[in-house]
């Protein structure tokens, strides 16, 4: 039975690729080659079986981490792009939030105006009109 390989952590960790048969082909080239003439050079190279299995799962490891790393990468712009939209948000709240307390201010004030204006009228006797009577 093979034996596994272990990162500090405990999980398992990938064994170290395979170099494959000697071959001329390289891993950015093995990568970007299409299916179909992969399959065709690895032919016409008179390989086993046995390797051209190899090469394809090395094709396929390959193609799966520069999947992972644009993903690994994807996923951080999206993380950056959210924490910035956060910070505006935040910045946004905390205006609205400094306008709250303003126009509070501004009906506190208003609302101590009128009041001192109606005792105002009523200590001089000065009529008030119905519809701001009940203000």
């Amino acid at each position: 039975m093979p034996q596994e390989h272990r990162k500090e952590n405990g999980r398992k960790a990938l064994p170290p690729l395979s170099p494959g048969p000697v071959l001329d082909i390289s891993d950015d080239e093995l990568v970007s080659i299409s299916v179909r003439d992969l399959n065709r050079q690895l032919k016409l190279r008179g390989l086993t079986r046995e390797e051209i299995v190899r090469m394809k799962q090395r094709r396929r490891t390959l193609k799966n981490r520069g999947y992972a790393a644009s993903c690994r990468i994807k996923r951080i712009e999206q993380k950056d792009e959210l924490e910035t939209e956060k910070t505006q948000e935040w910045r946004d709240m905390e205006t609205m939030q400094d306008d709250v307390v303003r126009i509070k201010e501004e009906v506190h004030t208003i609302k101590n105006r009128y009041e001192a204006l109606l005792k105002f009228a009523v200590n001089n006797k000065i009529p008030i009109p119905p519809e701001l009577e009940t203000l």
